[in-house]
Parts: structure tokens; sequence; C-alpha cells
């Protein structure tokens, strides 16, 4: 969460031309209010609740707000996650109702850095562009490098440069729908800074979280980050072809991702060689066409 992370510097978009500040005056502002001039940073056990393990681990977040930040009150970081996230909530229900209301298929791909959300999704518009029409909303804290990489497939892309922020929110990518202007109908592809903690928390108005998780991660991931796997619909277990040379076990992992989220689905693919990914692009093709069919 933000009172946790300290993100808050305002969102850089990129349309393609140049970098503007995003300064549009909606009477709203994507800064947090994280108050850190109003208390002190030493150490105070009085200030948050904390738990030692038998296991020796000491556990942070058992107070009644669920994180520990020094200095705030567990009511006062309550507030302060409330307001957050009731705001983020109002801009994520008017990105829903757009999109449902045009018939966009938006998901929220989710991850940790380097588990190939990008080569996922080139290799994806470059085998379906013929056959759905693709926008992507690009999520990092500094470069474009990954909007480029769309751009070179054909697909619209926009790249939202979040700063010292760790994830994309609602109201950031309110303004990069309206620059990239999504057909009706068409399949809208968030793809979020690389970081499975705060995501999980902040909803973009998606239809679904898809968590995209490397065989090279381990298969305690969805164990160790929970509140992501949790949030997702569908996990994707990329980079597949690698299986050969690691010590991976894909049925540990998949159960490990059950016991958090028993309605999770799970896809096996590998991005660079194409190895299951026709199972993927049939479940978003689906998906598609059930969202398109509301708005008719």
């Amino acid at each position: 969460m933000c009172t946790v992370c300290g993100c808050g510097t305002p969102a850089v978009i990129d349309k393609g031309e140049a970098h503007a500040a995003h300064g549009h005056d909606h009477g709203h502002s994507h800064a947090h209010d994280h108050h850190h001039g109003d208390h002190d940073h030493g150490h105070h056990h009085d200030d948050h609740d904390h738990h030692h393990a038998e296991d020796g681990a000491v556990h942070y977040g058992k107070g009644i707000a669920g994180v520990h930040v020094p200095g705030l009150s567990q009511e006062r970081i309550i507030q302060i996650e409330t307001d957050i996230l009731s705001k983020n909530d109002h801009h994520a229900d008017k990105n829903r109702a757009f999109f449902v209301r045009h018939g966009i298929f938006a998901l929220n791909f989710v991850s940790s850095p380097g588990s190939g959300k990008t080569s996922l999704l080139v290799r994806t518009i470059n085998e379906l562009k013929d056959r759905l029409a693709i926008g992507v909303i690009e999520g990092d804290q500094q470069t474009s490098n990954d909007a480029a990489r769309i751009r070179e497939t054909g697909a619209p892309a926009i790249q939202i440069n979040t700063g010292k922020g760790c994830h994309l929110d609602a109201h950031m990518v309110g303004h990069a729908v309206e620059d990239l202007h999504p057909q009706p109908g068409s399949v809208l592809f968030i793809e979020n800074v690389g970081n499975l903690v705060c995501p999980a928390a902040f909803d973009l108005g998606e239809a679904h979280k898809v968590a995209v998780l490397s065989v090279t991660e381990g298969e305690d991931k969805p164990l160790k980050y929970p509140d992501m796997f949790a949030a997702a619909d569908l996990m994707i277990l990329n980079k597949s072809d690698l299986l050969p040379h690691l010590d991976f076990n894909v049925g540990l992992c998949i159960a490990n991702a059950l016991r958090v989220n028993p309605r999770l689905q799970t896809l096996i693919v590998s991005a660079r060689t194409g190895e299951g990914m026709e199972a993927f692009y049939a479940w978003l093709e689906a998906s598609a066409a059930r969202q398109a069919a509301k708005a008719a």
C-alpha cells in the first residue's frame, strides 16, 4: 500500500511523441498524503504491532491495519489507506463503466520485473492483430522502452512513467485511455509496473487481473505474495521452455497458487517459443467476445 512504499510522484504520460507532465485539473490529484513531516521515523514499539513466531521470523502487519509504518498509528494507517483506495475505486468504477459501455475487454497484467510480460504481449499482438483490435497501456517507473516495443507491432501504446510510484492507479489509466482512444469492441492490455505488492490493491477498472509468473522465480511466489495471486483470475506460468534446465515443480507451484486462490485458472506458456500460447489466445478471444456482446 502507498503508506508503506511511499510512492506518490505525479505520473508522466508518453503519448508516443513527447513526455507530458500529468497536470490535468480534474478536481483530484495523484499525490498521496503520507504525512512524512509530522511523525518521527524512530523505532517506537508502541507505534505498531509485531509478532515473533516460533520459526524465528518477526512478523509485522499483525495490527488492525495489517501493515507497519514507523511513526504512524494503526488507526491513522487505516484512515490514510481508506482515503487512497476510495478515491481510486471511484476512478476505477468510471473506467469500468466506460469499458463495458464500449465493449472493451481490459486486462491488468501484474508480475515481478523480468517475468516476460512485455514479450508475452508482443507475441500475442503479432499473432492476433489480424483478428483483434488491441491497444496497450504500459506502466514503468522510467523509460518508454516497453511502449516502443509494443509500437513496433503496429499496436497503439501509451507509456505511463510513475516516477517513484510502484504501481498504476485508476486515475492514471483513465487519462491514458483518453489519449489512447481504444476502439469499441477492442482489447486493452494494461501492463502494470513490475511489483507483486501494491498493484494487488489498486483496481484499474479491468475485467481481470492476470498474474504472470516465470518458472525462474520459484514455486513459492504465490505464498510469499498472496494478495496478488488472490486478486488475480488467471495465472500465466511463463518461460516453460526453460523447465528442462531448472529445478522447478510446476504442480507444486499451481498447488500453492490454489491454496491462496482456489478459483485461479492457470496456463503454462512460453512467450519465446509459442508453446501453450494458443490456449491463452482462445481464452482471450472468448472473453473479449463476451465483453463485446454486453455492449451490443
